[in-house]
């Protein structure tokens, strides 16, 4: 779930796959949520069902650390 969690994150976002995966863990260490639980959230997300409020103010920010050309993916 965790790699489909990623390949989603890529779609929406586009943004890489190591960037996806840090984003999810990012998500999972600031909400407490076990890595598998936000991979699952965000699936049912994809399908329709809302994100859990933690999640989704988790998530929006951590997709904008993220996303290519921005700051904090530079070096240093």
């Amino acid at each position: 779930m965790v790699d489909r969690a990623i390949g989603a994150l890529i779609a929406v976002h586009s943004i890489s796959p190591a960037a996806g995966l840090d984003v999810l863990r990012e998500v999972s260490q600031r909400t407490g949520a076990e890595l598998d639980s936000v991979a699952d959230s965000l699936m049912a997300w994809a399908l329709g069902q809302p994100l859990p409020e933690p999640v989704r103010r988790e998530l929006e920010a951590a997709v904008q650390r993220h996303l290519p050309g921005d700051a904090s993916d530079s070096p240093g």
